[in-house]
């Protein structure tokens, strides 16, 4: 089995807290999601270590397992209770217990296990006595489901084929792009009685044109006439869920912000609550003046110039 070095992949110390794996994953994903480099394989196989790494190394969890036990952490766990459990079987009884099936396939794992519990733990010959089975936990399967911003804003269901198998599932509305969230047991089978594994599902949220998101807040930028700038006035915007109307204060300036309360997007698992829409006006000038337009707007110029003086 090839080592991965997950603090090499991410380019951090080994003592980087979470904060800075985080940041370093997205510097990661950033620099080789499949989308910035289409067709590249080795861009690929570096976003698929990245992604591999940030799962480990950001759950406290596995990332303690990892930095103890290196590539076969996942098994560690297995391998202790093994030669636990045979050691105080063959305490006091003369007579040793070697769990061999179960581990028939130790050749899948690293020598740091042979050096750790040798021949003890059914990687090389038999002792007198029954042998016992070990339960294995199935594999986890990771997968990327592909949405627009407008997909999760309501929840919705969706049937999936991961390595084979049609998963039904409901998802949330508003996940956020790069969220991960765990589907207990749908991942591989276990052996031996094991339990299955469970499915990793990674969001990939596409920009959309007429909002960015930010958590669950929107922001857009609506175009509005001079007049409407300088009288004020009704102004239709867009939201995600239809048009809406806003008020328009009399003499706003280009850039001017104005927040609607609860037309951004959903709140993820908090039934009810939304973000805002921060809308930012920008001001279209009149073009294709007619001359009395013109001689008005002389007017208005004149005017001004005697009310600052």
């Amino acid at each position: 089995m090839e080592y991965i070095d997950y603090y090499k992949v991410l380019g951090i110390s080994q003592d980087a807290d979470t904060e800075a794996v985080k940041k370093a994953y997205r510097k990661m994903a950033r620099k080789y999601h499949p989308d910035v480099n289409p067709g590249n394989k080795e861009a690929e196989k570096k976003f698929k270590q990245a992604n591999e790494a940030y799962q480990v190394l950001s759950d406290p969890e596995k990332r303690k397992k990892y930095d103890k036990y290196g590539k076969d952490w996942e098994h560690a766990e297995a391998f202790e209770q093994a030669r636990q459990q045979q050691g105080q079987r063959s305490g006091g009884s003369g007579r040793a217990y070697t769990y061999t099936e179960g581990f028939e396939n130790a050749g899948e794992f690293s020598d740091f296990f042979r050096s750790m519990f040798g021949d003890e733990a059914g990687f090389g010959g038999f002792s007198r006595g029954r042998r016992r089975t070990m339960a294995f936990r199935g594999e986890d399967y990771k997968a990327e489901l592909r949405l627009n911003l407008r997909d999760v804003y309501q929840e919705q269901k969706q049937v999936l084929t991961v390595n084979g198998k049609k998963i039904r599932l409901t998802i949330p509305a508003g996940v956020e792009d790069g969220q991960t969230i765990r589907i207990k047991g749908q991942g591989g089978p276990g052996r031996n009685g094991g339990e299955k594994g469970d499915l990793y599902l990674t969001f990939r949220i596409a920009d959309d044109p007429d909002f960015q998101r930010i958590g669950s807040d929107l922001y857009t930028t609506v175009e509005m006439g001079l007049y409407t700038a300088i009288l004020g006035g009704k102004l239709e915007v867009p939201t995600l869920d239809g048009k809406a109307s806003i008020t328009v204060p009399p003499e706003s300036e280009n850039g001017k912000k104005i927040r609607l309360k609860g037309k951004g997007m959903p709140v993820y698992k908090k039934k009810g609550q939304y973000g805002g829409l921060y809308i930012t006006l920008q001001v279209q000038l009149p073009k294709n003046l007619s001359e009395k337009e013109r001689e008005l707007f002389l007017q208005l110029a004149e005017l001004r110039a005697k009310k600052q003086h």
